[in-house]
């Protein structure tokens, strides 16, 4: 008889200057990281599933897709409704698929992770997805995807960590520089329009407490380089800093976990990029596009 399957697959850790951090076969997540045995992303039980995200990585698109729908290059395309609720397809194709691990497994602060994501229905393409995780004096984890198909692939590409410093976010302070926000229709969560965010709700261009205030929003406008969103203690003082250089960036401040961390999500599009193109990457056969974010305390 087989041993039993952990929810989330095979468990490899990775341990240096103080973090540890573990990732799992299954969509290649990554299970918690801990500095100095405090949380810094949040986690979930080695005997449970990956929930509301927490973790995972977002192949070949980031966010939701309204109605599944997207023409590209002449064909229509219809995607799975995975957020049926909504009659979205969300969060791409890989979150609950195997990857394998592709490193030799003697340096003990690397991981790295592949995965070969074969046409389906709503995406007829072939790419061969890889995942590295590093730590040092960050975390930094590089996401990179290649066009090993016969034909033009759209692309993007997102994550979903939830940073935390130990509690509710509410009484934490939150400090990024964007200068638009997307907003959102609220039944559906779809696109509307861009509005600026100095001097709205959602700028925290100096740093203030995120108190009851609710986002589940995408935000652009990020400087053109790496950009950095940090959360603090401002009772004890611990942070932890998100950086990366995406475009785009989703901010949720987990309703779905009861508000005890911030998703953090840079992505390279915004949500609907297959249906209006923007910011959408498209992938030539033999083409590859690489992405990186760091956290750090």
């Amino acid at each position: 008889m087989s041993a039993q399957v952990r929810p989330s697959g095979e468990q490899w850790t990775l341990r240096s200057g103080g973090y540890a951090a573990t990732v799992v076969s299954v969509g290649g997540g990554l299970r918690g990281l801990t500095y100095d045995g405090r949380e810094v992303l949040l986690g979930y039980g080695e005997d449970e599933p990956a929930h509301a995200g927490i973790g995972q990585h977002l192949f070949p698109w980031p966010n939701r897709i309204t109605d599944g729908k997207y023409t590209f290059q002449g064909a229509d395309q219809q995607l799975y409704l995975t957020e049926p609720a909504r009659q979205n397809a969300i969060h791409g194709l890989t979150r609950w698929a195997n990857w394998e691990r592709v490193d030799d497994g003697t340096d003990a602060a690397v991981v790295e992770v592949g995965h070969r994501l074969h046409g389906q229905p709503g995406y007829p393409h072939q790419l061969d997805l890889r995942l590295s995780y590093r730590l040092a004096d960050a975390l930094t984890v590089t996401a990179t995807a290649a066009n090993i198909g016969a034909s033009d692939a759209p692309y993007g590409y997102g994550t979903h960590p939830y940073l935390s410093v130990g509690r509710p976010i509410d009484e934490c302070v939150l400090e990024f520089a964007a200068n638009d926000w997307l907003e959102v229709s609220p039944e559906r969560l779809t696109p509307i329009g861009l509005s600026p965010v100095k001097g709205s709700r959602y700028d925290f261009h100096t740093g203030r407490p995120i108190g009851a205030l609710d986002i589940d929003n995408a935000f652009t406008g990020l400087g053109g380089g790496p950009w950095s969103v940090t959360l603090t203690d401002p009772d004890s003082g611990n942070k932890t800093v998100l950086t990366s250089d995406t475009p785009w960036l989703q901010l949720y401040t987990g309703s779905a976990i009861g508000r005890t961390a911030l998703a953090v999500e840079p992505m390279t599009c915004p949500p609907n990029a297959f249906i209006t193109g923007q910011d959408l990457v498209v992938l030539k056969p033999g083409e590859s596009h690489t992405t990186t974010f760091q956290v750090s305390v």
